[in-house]
């Protein structure tokens, strides 16, 4: 069992105080990054996550990370992607002298970068889930946009897209089934694609032992 999603959604997770590498990452990936360090032993790395919330506020991003970047001792690796701050993030953590994964964001590594810009031109009508946002669907895209209240407002939102395209980084039946009620509701054609971590797992292995 790993971290409530609720918590991560609205409090993040602190670090447990261990490791000499911070990481400090979006509470959406905190399950994938646990997983990860567990699979490997990198034990060297100490998972610091923001809320997952900050995502429906993408302007509070950068000062969060910031925020969290001076308070932390010792060496830092920054696991967020642009996540919607204009470029803002990366100037950030540029100016802060220290390094972050690389991407627009987690939909394209989680595929992987190359092969995400590769598909671009023929998936510019796909909507995209990953294992977190199809577990919190509701609260982060049907309640946010209103549709719990206005379901009517489903084809202003969505008219443009053709696919719901659910990026699973796990085998799990029951999250297939949830991906597939989320096009449902969406209106969208279904597609499941298994990427794992992506380009997550070679990044943070590149942060050493």
């Amino acid at each position: 069992m790993g971290p409530d999603d609720r918590r991560l959604s609205d409090e993040g997770l602190a670090p447990e105080g261990t490791g000499r590498i911070r990481l400090i990452a979006c509470g959406a990936l905190a399950h994938e990054i646990l997983a990860l360090k567990r699979a490997n032993g990198w034990d060297h790395l100490d998972l610091q996550c923001l809320p997952a919330k900050l995502h429906l506020r993408p302007e509070k991003i950068v000062e969060a990370v910031e925020a969290a970047v001076r308070a932390a001792d010792g060496p830092v690796f920054v696991v967020y992607v642009d996540c919607g701050t204009g470029g803002a993030l990366e100037r950030k953590c540029r100016d802060l002298g220290v390094e972050m994964v690389e991407g627009p964001h987690c939909y394209s590594f989680f595929e992987g970068n190359a092969a995400f810009a590769a598909r671009a031109d023929a998936e510019f009508t796909a909507f995209y889930l990953t294992d977190f946002l199809v577990r919190q669907f509701d609260a982060f895209v049907w309640r946010p946009m209103g549709l719990d209240r206005h379901p009517e407002l489903r084809d202003m939102y969505f008219g443009h897209y053709t696919t719901l395209v659910y990026q699973a980084q796990t085998e799990d039946p029951a999250l297939d089934a949830k991906a597939e009620d989320c096009a449902r509701r969406l209106g969208l054609a279904y597609e499941r694609r298994f990427t794992g971590y992506g380009d997550l797992a070679p990044r943070l292995a590149g942060l050493g032992g």
